[in-house]
């Protein structure tokens, strides 16, 4: 046999010896088995233990639960923040613009100025960034305003809570589902408006309910608000006239939302950004939605009314909200004029005195068509001949509106007042309104295409000439400095 072989068919000296041989065997066997099972179940605890390490670090990152709130360091926001004026909203038909703080509303926190599309409104939630981590997603209130227009999209105002556990609240974005969803992905709004530090937190809340005789001083006591410029609009003239009647009449800040401008013009308006008095927001709202270059869906088609003429008004007063005393809604082609004061201010003081419950201040629009005075040797004139557009020291012809039909009014507002605007009216507001009379203030509306003009209703008015002298000067110099004289 073979040395080693634990078999029968031997001697019994062979088999005593070879049967401890086999004792020896099976002693071994045993203990090779053991150590095979022990083996298995320590390779079988490390795979156990690998399988949840790859479950954790790799799909939890991936997936950020709302409800409860998120923890630790994988939790952090924002992400993604959004430097556009215009943001889409993912898993939507709908944009959003702006959001700011704003607690004059029982119940709410935060405004979301937005674009809904109105046959497309879900259920949506607000997700908030809170100290670097996500908070817990409250619900939204959609505010549609009542002035569309018959228009698909409409200006919307999206309001929500911030939950109780959110501290040093920075960011927001939207959410369709309330938990259990990829934020990774989403864009998030910085919160404008908000308190600035935790001390002020104590003490105060931004953009509350006022009466409106508050004494808090403003960097701006008005600022203008001028909706969209479009279709290449370069009436450079009328436009630094313009800015300059109103930097006399007390305007301190004008906010312009480009969508497109004329190579001219957008030089001058670099000059008065540069300068301070203009404040530029880029609005390419053409990139996202084809808008109306009119005010009825009916009649003009398109998706928005008036290049989102709404959605803008509504932005530029709370962006005003917190640094200008009275905000001016009006277009570039519009002055609004005090006929008894040298200057707004005066004008306001006398007005908010005689009605301190007024939110909203309605002026009545007179246009005034083209109509050419006769030219003196000493006027500005020939130096204005190659500037593109026209000159409203000429428009000295007044039309009084027709009382039989409708005639839309401008307005100055007290922004901390005022929740939700239209063009001619305000919508929602926490004041009166006042209609100035026409011998306070009126609006010098100097169009640009010809009018319908009303030869019995005409009066001459001069009163942009009270200004001439100082006006002219400023505009040569701003066309100057624009490289456009």
């Amino acid at each position: 046999m073979m040395p080693g072989k634990c078999i029968g068919g031997m001697d019994l000296e062979t088999m005593s010896t070879h049967s401890k041989r086999l004792g020896i065997c099976l002693v071994f066997g045993s203990m090779n088995k053991t150590k095979q099972l022990k083996l298995k179940f320590f390779l079988f605890i490390i795979a156990i233990f690998i399988y949840i390490i790859i479950i954790t670090t790799v799909r939890t990152p991936r997936t950020y639960r709302s409800i409860p709130p998120p923890r630790g360091a994988l939790d952090t926001c924002p992400f993604q923040i959004s430097n556009q004026s215009i943001t889409p909203l993912e898993n939507t038909k709908h944009f959003l613009v702006s959001a700011y703080m704003d607690q004059r509303v029982k119940g709410y926190d935060i405004r979301i100025i937005s674009i809904f599309r109105r046959d497309s409104i879900q259920t949506l939630y607000c997700l908030f960034c809170c100290a670097g981590h996500l908070s817990s997603t409250t619900p939204v209130t959609v505010s549609v305003n009542s002035d569309h227009f018959g228009f698909p999209f409409s200006a919307t105002d999206v309001m929500c809570q911030i939950p109780t556990n959110c501290n040093a609240v920075s960011h927001v974005t939207l959410l369709t589902q309330p938990d259990s969803v990829e934020v990774s992905n989403q864009r998030w709004l910085p919160i404008k408006n908000k308190k600035i530090s935790r001390e002020e937190e104590k003490t105060s809340i931004r953009n509350k309910k006022t009466d409106g005789k508050e004494k808090k001083t403003f960097q701006f006591d008005f600022t203008v608000c001028i909706s969209t410029l479009f279709g290449e609009y370069n009436n450079v003239l009328q436009f630094a006239q313009t800015l300059e009647m109103y930097r006399l009449l007390g305007v301190g800040r004008v906010v312009i939302y480009n969508t497109s401008a004329g190579p001219e013009l957008n030089r001058l308006l670099k000059t008065y950004s540069e300068e301070g008095l203009v404040e530029m927001v880029e609005w390419p709202i053409h990139k996202h939605l084809n808008p109306s270059n009119g005010w009825l869906f009916s009649k003009h088609g398109g998706d928005l009314h008036y290049y989102g003429q709404l959605v803008t008004l509504n932005d530029c007063i709370y962006r005003s909200m917190d640094r200008s005393r009275y905000v001016l809604l009006n277009d570039i082609d519009e002055i609004i004029m005090p006929y008894q004061h040298d200057n707004l201010k005066s004008m306001m003081d006398m007005l908010q005195q005689q009605h301190p419950d007024a939110a909203m201040f309605h002026i009545e629009s007179h246009v005034f068509p083209y109509k050419f005075f006769t030219k003196g040797k000493d006027t500005p004139l020939p130096r204005w001949r190659g500037v593109p557009g026209f000159n409203i020291l000429e428009r000295i012809v007044r039309e009084d509106p027709d009382k039989n039909i409708f005639n839309p009014r401008k307005m100055i507002i007290q922004p901390r007042l005022v929740e939700q605007t239209s063009v001619h009216d305000v919508l929602k507001m926490f004041g009166r309104k006042y209609k100035v009379p026409m011998d306070v203030c009126r609006m010098i509306h100097c169009p640009t295409g010809p009018q319908n003009e009303r030869l019995f209703s005409q009066h001459k008015d001069t009163r942009l000439w009270d200004f001439k002298d100082k006006v002219i000067p400023r505009v040569n110099e701003m066309l100057r400095r624009g490289g456009l004289l």
